[in-house]
């Protein structure tokens, strides 16, 4: 089985044997442009050329021919094509914030009734936002579309397979009725674009035709949204979930009935597999790694420097570092949203700083647990904990005390391309589920601690809204 999954900054490939062992993983990076300021793009180009690559060398150093290809990839996105699937300009990607005045105008027009049946706040960088920019901005583009296909689903049809999307990424464009599994009418003529220029929704395991890499034909399926093809690659059901951190940080919530948080703090996106097969609820938070490497920036500090400052434990007359330096989703969806430092004094150390910034991303990260759990969606007693941020002993109690939940430290780096793969060979869930290593409590005295100072942050953060 192969397994491609495209990320937002690289793309990597995987070939897996049938017992779902990787083989071989290989990846390579590419640029995301920003050649104006909120703007983030991709050249599409640059995707196919360097997926064939990593596929084609994963292929060469397991030695074997995969029967079957699936994909994963990064949400949200737009690309437009014409005809022949050739871009008629840059990929625009989730992080873009441009149409920051659609959004505006899609919440107004829309209500958080519908919005909330199409999975998510009206929010700057999704397809229907980013969409509705470009019939503002980029008419003639617009108009010259044959196609307005999710970054995946382009690079599969441009690989030679079909035109095609399904439930999982099809539900993060704010153009597909989440509950209904359908396009929606009402949020296509908003945006407004032709129907026709979407693309036909599949099962996400559905066979999609055939590609070619390095010469060899491989029978590929439709494929997946990269955290639906994580749920898929952790071998998660119905009740279960984890809690993601590396550059952002994920709470995951699976759900079986299409449940809507009408409060919009949060998104409920479709797993992988056919239309109703299942539901997420997702807080998503921008600012965990994102806000740290600057944060230490400011203060001329290593990770290493602030992992050890934070093994001394955090004390009630620390700083309280608000770590909003990207504006924030879950749960304030406000992209004008900026950080803080608050009770600075004459006593404060520089050692106190660099605890504080780690206490600010562990309160980020609670904050979002927090919106799924009062959203009505439940995680399990022990929450799987996953991605390059949760590696420090220190830091990981850290994040079982501010967020309150027994974690189970999880190594899957590859969950992902693992779910692509999957999907590729017909199969929605991993029947080999990774194991936790450890499990680290939350301990009470702490989470007092915490709560108290996350109360104070958030009432900073409401005064400053006011």
């Amino acid at each position: 089985m192969l397994g491609i999954d495209l990320g937002t900054g690289s793309v990597k490939a995987a070939l897996l044997s049938d017992d779902g062992s990787v083989l071989a993983k290989v990846s390579r990076p590419y640029p995301v442009n920003a050649p104006h300021p909120g703007w983030a793009e991709s050249d599409p180009l640059v995707w196919l050329e360097a997926s064939r690559d990593v596929a084609e060398r994963a292929i060469a150093e397991a030695g074997v021919i995969p029967a079957s290809v699936g994909f994963s990839g990064q949400m949200h996105g737009v690309v437009l094509t014409d005809a022949d699937l050739r871009p008629l300009r840059p990929a625009i990607l989730w992080a873009d914030t441009r149409s920051a005045v659609q959004a505006q105008s899609m919440a107004a027009d829309l209500g958080p009734e519908l919005l909330s049946r199409l999975g998510s706040p009206a929010v700057a960088g999704f397809a229907a936002t980013s969409v509705a920019w470009l019939a503002a901005h980029e008419p003639d583009a617009l108009a010259a579309a044959s196609h307005i296909l999710q970054p995946k689903d382009w690079l599969r049809a441009a690989l030679g397979g079909d035109i095609a999307t399904e439930p999982s990424d099809a539900s993060g464009t704010l153009l597909f009725d989440v509950a209904d599994g359908r396009w929606s009418a009402e949020a296509i003529a908003w945006a407004g674009v032709d129907a026709a220029v979407l693309p036909e929704v599949r099962a996400s395991e559905a066979a999609a035709g055939t590609i070619v890499l390095g010469g060899h034909e491989i029978a590929a399926s439709v494929g997946g949204a990269d955290t639906a093809c994580a749920i898929s690659g952790l071998g998660l059901g119905n009740g279960e979930g984890f809690i993601a951190v590396g550059s952002g940080s994920q709470t995951v919530s699976l759900m079986d009935v299409p449940v809507m948080d009408t409060t919009l703090r949060t998104h409920t996106f479709a797993v992988a597999g056919a239309p109703g097969a299942g539901w997420y609820r997702i807080g998503a938070v921008q600012n965990a790694g994102l806000a740290l490497t600057p944060a230490l920036a400011m203060v001329n500090a290593t990770i290493e420097e602030a992992a050890a400052a934070l093994a001394e434990g955090v004390r009630a007359d620390d700083p309280i570092f608000i770590p909003y330096l990207a504006g924030e989703r879950t749960p304030f969806m406000n992209p004008a949203l900026r950080g803080s430092w608050r009770g600075l004094s004459l006593a404060t150390t520089r050692t106190a700083m660099l605890r504080s910034i780690l206490e600010g991303v562990a309160q980020a990260v609670a904050l979002g647990v927090a919106a799924v759990v009062e959203s009505g969606a439940s995680l399990p007693s022990v929450v799987p904990l996953v991605g390059g941020g949760t590696y420090d002993p220190a830091f990981r109690q850290l994040l079982a005390d501010a967020t309150g939940c027994s974690l189970a430290v999880t190594d899957a780096p590859d969950a992902a391309v693992v779910g692509a793969a999957l999907l590729g060979s017909g199969r929605t869930v991993n029947p080999h589920r990774t194991p936790g290593r450890s499990q680290v409590d939350p301990r009470p005295e702490a989470v007092a601690l915490l709560a108290e100072r996350r109360a104070i942050m958030l009432f900073d953060i409401a005064q400053e809204r006011s």
